[in-house]
């Protein structure tokens, strides 16, 4: 008889442990009907099984126990309260920016957003494609160029992208010189440095004007305002670049660029920047989507992602990843930036801000900042304050014979202000400033008694002409003429413009997105709430850190964390992507290397199953890539690994590998390749793509890797957010620690202070690291257990099932998969025709998205599970595969047409359901309803299989008139 619960003892009703049960997937009965499947007896069993006995942890993580949302939460906000939110009065690229309330909530805080994934299958993301044209459409009207992507990681990774596209394009071809204008804000010259070191660049800091006549140089970069305030009419220095065939570059602020004359307009061939202060908190430092626009002419240079318009195979118009391939899947170690550099749930966020407002919105917003500065400016200069720019649009920097004084001053008032030097102090209005805080600014500077007044001062202005913006260089072009910015200015509007959008999605939300290397599980509840509370959002990321020790506590806290998961000696938290913590440890362990005098170690080994980003990461560390063989079963050639270890002895830097590898197995070798490299005087850097296979069943540092990133985007359950955000801290062993990335205006001790910067902000995007402190201290030693238990149970039951219809492609020892399985498609399209492609869009019609496609192999499907999905969704991908195969079967027996059938056509639209002129050999129902249940919950793809070919054949990349979407 089972026990009441009102008999139960209090020790017993007391749940510490619930939030495990929450984040897995499958329930205790459905877990044993799989390991059942399976023919083993226990999850301890199947681990045994699959993992090598040489690296299988014995030991429990040395973390808490599992604890509730509740006690968890109401640590956090403890430690939340520790920060200090000052009146942020910066800048340097961040400002205080009100989040519309519509955004924050419909978009921001709702996973039909935040949970989907990078839209490589087009036909349902139609939503975030057409907010992240929208993105591209905002950036090309306020640049002034012809082409914008999709957005990048930061406006510091951008301005090295922007140095990398110069060299390609410049005509300048001897020139090896790269000129830095000096007033360019201190990140963004950081991580320039850091990109143009291993490169060869040299890059020359001063001032650009003059010393354009000193270089041959293929580029040239400034800032757009300066970043100490200076307005400066550039078109004369243009014509003298272009002169000497070199390329240039503006890092432009984005709401100045609705008062100011675009760069496009005065020649700039490179316009980049943050539009984080469009509607994106500045949560110390991030995730902030970059833009990135240039000319036409350089479109095939263009770094990261840009979306295009094609058509669908009715001849719709239809959204998708333009040129998507072109650099990790085609170029590979040729690659001259990352793909994986988007922050998409940002740029979404800043383009309807943009919506929301309208050109006039943003016309209100900036010329209120602008005034702003301006009447604080004619009262400080009517007290005898000399300001050092003469020219502005939201920035003062100030002279003062004491600058500290009124440094303090303002602190007291709770203003933080930036201090340049002993008599200069930086003041950056935004627009959460208001007539208070000009009062508040002349009482610190000037001491009470002032007698100045944001009225009077008003009123004299408007009687003058404003001079701070040169009369050259305001706006004359409109902006943001399309309908989309134009149409959606009630809430009421926008709401359900958002709703349309996010309707068109498919989303964790909907179902499994059973992405092979992406990991894409549960992203709770409770990890998201934090990135919206206040006190992680409202703070610049160079606040002095005695208002930071919530942030400096949650980082700590986080990399004990870390350490503890991984067996590394220190964590480095800057990289701002999983491509990005490629790069760090990649430049860790060069450095590392230069430093021992060993200037002659560049070979990077990469095995063939690699991660596509790797040898793009290896090419931008400067080394060059030797591609190591596989054997028939997917792992390593153990005898070719060695033979070119030993052939590069001299000159081995390091080996990449990828493990659980991208091929789905744990291979038995791993301890052993790991020796050869040290043997060999290499260092190991291991990929942490698939690291939802090892927390705390191995440690990658016990194993044999000197340096590995984290994806927190992946493992540790921060969102994909469409495309990004994400984060890729790196684990190194002590002796790389002091070769990590430093920063230039907020000293992060530990690393030598002279090491450059990688991201624009000391912590990257700090903002979201919440989420994976949450989720560590939610599931405890004890979870993240059963969570890599319960990750590989799925994938391998999934593979059991689905062997019984295709060909499972690689297995390891005991027939095993890690956490997830590749499917081989390719002997079925030799005897049907039907191609990987084929069976992707078909899954559409079930209600699912694709697993990742064509990669490693090309012609398979790379299927994983996580361990958040139940076993009925499992059963019920697994029931759509079956009906698929029956349909290549159909096929393949010629019952039904090779052309003509249901997997060629798919997706299925309401357009076919509702067509007059229906002519196939299977019925409608068959097409869109091809299981039972899908009559009730059925998700529609909203264009029918678009035609990438004529997209890239016919590159448009910004917003087309909204009736086009319904033409044929």
């Amino acid at each position: 008889m089972t026990q009441s619960n009102a008999s139960l003892p209090l020790s017993a009703l007391e749940q510490k442990d619930d939030f495990i049960s929450r984040h897995i997937g499958p329930s205790p009965d459905e877990q044993q009907a799989m390991l059942a499947a399976l023919g083993v007896d226990s999850l301890d069993t199947l681990i045994e099984q699959t993992v090598p006995g040489s690296i299988l942890l014995k030991d429990e993580l040395a973390l808490s126990d599992s604890r509730t949302e509740q006690d968890v939460l109401t640590e956090l906000k403890t430690i939340a309260r520790k920060n200090t939110i000052n009146r942020s009065m910066i800048g340097m690229g961040y400002t205080d920016t009100i989040v519309p309330n519509v955004i924050l909530r419909n978009v921001l805080e709702n996973p039909g957003w935040y949970t989907a994934y990078t839209p490589y299958q087009p036909e349902v993301s139609q939503g975030r494609l057409e907010a992240i044209l929208n993105f591209q459409q905002m950036v090309l009207d306020l640049t002034g160029l012809d082409l914008a992507n999709a957005s990048l990681l930061d406006e510091a990774t951008a301005a090295a992208e922007a140095m990398t596209l110069c060299k390609r394009m410049s005509k300048a071809k001897k020139a090896n010189v790269f000129l830095v204008d000096e007033n360019l804000h201190p990140q963004n010259i950081s991580v320039i440095q850091t990109r143009a070191e291993p490169l060869g660049y040299d890059v020359v800091v001063g001032d650009v004007s003059s010393l354009i006549d000193e270089y041959d140089a293929f580029g040239v970069v400034v800032q757009y305002p300066g970043t100490y305030g200076h307005v400066t009419d550039y078109s004369a220095l243009i014509e003298k670049v272009h002169d000497k065939k070199a390329l240039f570059c503006a890092a432009a602020d984005i709401m100045s660029l609705v008062l100011l004359k675009s760069p496009g307009e005065l020649g700039a061939d490179v316009v980049f920047g943050s539009a984080q202060r469009f509607g994106v908190p500045m949560g110390y430092g991030g995730p902030h989507a970059a833009f990135f626009a240039t000319r036409d002419d350089y479109k095939r240079s263009v770094p990261g992602r840009i979306i295009g318009v094609s058509i669908d195979a009715r001849g719709n118009k239809a959204l998708r990843m333009a040129m998507q391939t072109r650099e990790q899947h085609i170029r590979r170690e040729k690659a001259t930036s990352n793909i994986c550099t988007a922050q998409v749930l940002l740029a979404n966020m800043a383009s309807f801000y943009a919506v929301y407002h309208g050109p006039d919105g943003l016309k209100t917003i900036a010329s209120r900042i602008h005034r702003l500065t301006s009447i604080l400016a004619k009262g400080l200069q009517q007290k005898g304050v000399s300001l050092v720019n003469g020219t502005w649009f939201d920035t003062l920097t100030i002279e003062l014979s004491d600058a500290d004084n009124a440094y303090q001053n303002a602190l007291n008032a709770g203003i933080n202000l930036r201090p340049i030097t002993a008599h200069r102090l930086g003041i950056t209005l935004d627009e959460c400033t208001d007539r208070s805080v000009i009062t508040k600014l002349w009482d610190c500077i000037l001491g009470e008694g002032h007698g100045l007044s944001v009225e009077s001062l008003d009123a004299e202005l408007s009687n003058s002409d404003d001079t701070a913006i040169p009369a050259a260089l305001k706006r004359e072009s409109a902006i943001l003429q399309h309908p989309v910015f134009n149409s959606y200015h009630s809430e009421t509007e926008m709401l359900r413009y958002l709703k349309q959008l996010e309707n068109k999605d498919i989303s964790l939300a909907h179902s499994m997105i059973a992405l092979g290397s992406c990991t894409m599980k549960l992203n709770a509840t409770a990890e998201m709430i934090p990135v919206t509370w206040p006190e992680f959002g409202q703070l610049h990321p160079f606040a002095p850190l005695d208002q930071a020790k919530g942030y400096q506590l949650l980082l700590n806290g986080l990399t004990e964390q870390l350490k503890a998961i991984t067996g590394f000696d220190d964590i480095c938290i800057q990289p701002n992507s999983g491509a990005q913590g490629e790069y760090a440890g990649l430049l860790a362990i060069r450095n590392y290397h230069l430093a021992n005098g060993d200037t002659e170690r560049t070979i990077c080994l990469i095995p063939a199953s690699a991660h596509g980003t790797n040898p793009a990461s290896a090419a931008l560390a400067d080394m060059k890539v030797v591609v190591v063989k596989c054997d028939d079963k997917g792992n390593v050639d153990i005898n070719d690994l060695r033979s070119k270890a030993e052939q590069y002895s001299a000159q081995l830097s390091c080996l990449m590998i990828t493990y659980p590898s991208t091929h789905g197995v744990f291979e038995e070798g791993i301890r052993e390749i790991c020796d050869i490299i040290h043997a060999n005087g290499g260092q190991v850097y291991m990929d942490g793509a698939n690291l939802n296979a090892q927390v705390a069943v191995s440690k990658p540092a016990d194993i044999g890797a000197d340096v590995s990133h984290m994806n927190l985007h992946k493992t540790f359950c921060i969102p994909h957010g469409g495309g990004g955000p994400g984060m890729g801290p790196i684990g190194v062993k002590a002796h790389l620690a002091p070769f990590v990335a430093n920063h230039p205006v907020v000293t992060i001790e530990g690393p030598n202070p002279a090491n450059g910067a990688v991201s624009a902000a000391p912590w990257g995007s700090a903002s979201i690291l919440p989420i994976s402190w949450v989720y560590i201290a939610l599931m405890g030693a004890k979870g993240l257990r059963a969570a890599t238990e319960n990750a590989i149970l799925n994938a391998n039951y999934l593979a059991h099932e689905l062997a019984k219809d295709y060909p499972v492609l690689y297995t390891g020892r005991n027939d095993r998969v890690a956490h997830e399985c590749i499917i081989d498609l390719r002997p079925l399209k030799e005897i049907s025709g039907i191609t990987e492609e084929d069976v992707a869009k078909r899954l559409m019609d079930f209600g699912f998205h694709a697993p990742t496609m064509s990669f490693p192999v090309p012609g398979t499907l790379m299927i994983e599970p996580t361990e958040s999905e139940s076993k009925a969704e499992l059963d019920r991908f697994i029931e759509a595969m079956q009906v698929i195969r029956n349909e290549i079967r159909q096929v393949e027996s010629g019952q039904i047409d090779a052309e003509n059938n249901p997997l060629k056509h798919a997706p299925h639209t309401v357009a076919d359901l509702i067509d007059p002129q229906w002519d196939r050999p299977y019925s409608r129902e068959q097409g869109a309803f091809p299981v039972a249940r899908l009559l009730t919950s059925k998700v529609w793809p909203t264009v029918n299989r678009i035609d990438n070919v004529y997209g890239d054949r016919n590159l448009f990349c910004a917003c087309v008139p909204m009736d086009a979407y319904t033409e044929n």
